[in-house]
């Protein structure tokens, strides 16, 4: 896979940014290489204003401070990419040996112009993946057997639609009519049926046992974003912050809602979260709106965006992880460096928000919640108050220069963490390296890792009956018992 690819902003934004001189030490993820920003004395003492930017330390009120955390229940169903239509399972039975149970090829890998961005979904003793190619499978539970497998492509797009263009140092533009260009979108299953979105500019719904198409819908613009089903619709955001809703039966638009439009994206696959009559959208303008399910009427908005003096790439507002909607609150974070927790009802934030820029869903469990950074920071936040108990560096002893020649231009490689995920009392992630790490839910000690054989990983795990399931990055499902 090509890592550049997996990591691209979509849009002129990405443009703009190559040309800008500071872009080295601004990218995500550590790619500009490891020169931090230095304060310099040199009559008297002086202190630089950019160490009042994105200050996250723990609180000396929660130190030592246990907190309480739920024991593990068992996952019968994940037919949502966050799990459920509220994209909040707290802490789940899943893969208690840890160790690989089978290894399936499930359809095509990323590449140069197409992309893995999909998380699984399971339901009735099946698995369902949607690879790099828009071609969807249905694979055994139990031994990765594949029961069936349906090109979801219209025949006149094929080899056609919206492509990446790289830049050669982790962004990317979106271009048009660039071969094989229709990635993105991902699948839901609810009433018999296994709902798929598709940068091709079109829903589908499926029957969940044969795989036979019971209806397609075209829409104007790609759809990136994965689908949500729940009370009779499923709902998806397209690539210009529009939300749309669709009748599960028969693929008929019911409404929609247009956000601020933003040209530049993170590549991820994030969904709405609905509980009752209200479906949260994520928009890549930094925007968290709630609407009613039922009409698409605006109920409240919050913008979760922060400018950094020290990073250009805070521009980029997008909410790339899914929001959670747990106990009455909304938590979501953004990639300018923003995590709030609001107010299902009116909105308003539970407390300050916090400087963590992310591209994961937070994950509520028990008094706390758990966030990784796009740095690959683990931070564990009280839920009740917004302090914070502890957080750890994922990438320590695991940074590493690649590249270059006779040691000069190479670059600093950070792994690039998703998730978490709390599995029979473990703090699962998966990270760029084809990792999955498992680590210790009250101290962030790192208990057991293994290495999945199928590629970089980009997607967090999902559980079903026991069973962790990631897809790499190769189009590999491999299963954790």
């Amino acid at each position: 896979m090509n890592r550049v690819l997996k990591v691209a902003l979509l849009g002129g934004v990405a443009v703009s940014l190559a040309s800008c001189s500071t872009v080295r030490d601004a990218l995500p993820f550590g790619l500009g290489g490891d020169k931090e920003p230095q304060a310099t004395a040199t009559e008297g003492q002086r202190i630089s204003v950019l160490e009042f930017e994105q200050q996250l330390a723990p609180s000396a009120a929660l130190s030592g401070r246990d907190f309480f955390i739920p024991g593990p229940q068992a996952a019968t169903a994940w037919t949502q990419p966050g799990g459920n239509a509220e994209n909040s399972v707290e802490h789940v039975i899943a893969a208690p040996e840890f160790k690989v149970a089978w290894r399936r090829g499930a359809g095509a890998g990323s590449s140069r112009t197409r992309q893995v961005m999909a998380p699984v979904v399971a339901d009735n003793g099946r698995v369902f993946v949607l690879d790099g190619e828009s071609t969807v499978s249905a694979l055994d539970a139990g031994t990765g057997a594949q029961a069936w497998k349906v090109d979801i492509k219209p025949e006149e797009r094929e080899g056609g639609g919206r492509g990446i263009l790289g830049l050669g140092f982790g962004l990317g533009i979106s271009g048009g009519g660039t071969a094989g260009g229709g990635f993105g979108g991902g699948v839901a299953v609810g009433g018999g049926k296994v709902f798929v979105s598709s940068g091709y500019r079109i829903m589908t719904a499926l029957d969940q046992a044969t795989g036979a198409v019971l209806w397609t819908t075209p829409v104007d613009v790609p759809i990136h974003g994965a689908p949500t089903v729940s009370g009779g619709r499923v709902f998806v955001v397209d690539v210009e912050n529009q939300i749309q809703a669709f009748d599960v039966n028969t693929g008929a638009q019911v409404w929609s809602y247009r956000g601020i439009p933003e040209p530049a994206r993170i590549m991820r696959a994030s969904s709405p979260a609905v509980v009752g009559d209200t479906v949260i959208a994520p928009f890549s303008s930094g925007e968290v709106v709630a609407l009613r399910a039922s009409t698409g009427q605006a109920v409240w908005q919050q913008v979760l965006s922060r400018t950094s003096r020290t990073s250009a790439l805070s521009e980029i507002r997008d909410i790339a992880g899914r929001p959670v909607v747990s106990r009455g609150t909304v938590y979501a974070v953004s990639h300018s460096g923003v995590l709030s927790a609001m107010d299902i009802r009116s909105g308003q934030p539970k407390w300050a928000p916090l400087p963590i820029a992310g591209v994961n869903a937070p994950l509520p469990v028990g008094d706390v919640i758990y966030v990784v950074s796009k740095d690959g920071e683990l931070t564990v936040v009280n839920r009740d108050s917004g302090q914070i108990y502890w957080s750890r560096d994922l990438n320590e002893g695991r940074v590493r220069q690649e590249g270059g020649y006779f040691g000069m231009w190479d670059r600093t490689v950070r792994p690039e963490w998703s998730g978490p995920l709390l599995a029979s009392n473990r703090l699962v992630l998966t990270n760029s390296d084809g990792e999955l790490v498992a680590y210790d839910p009250k101290t962030g000690a790192q208990t057991a890792s293994i290495k999945l054989g199928g590629g970089a990983v980009y997607l967090a795990p999902a559980a079903y009956n026991g069973a962790l399931y990631v897809l790499t990055d190769n189009g590999d499902l491999v299963s954790i018992r």
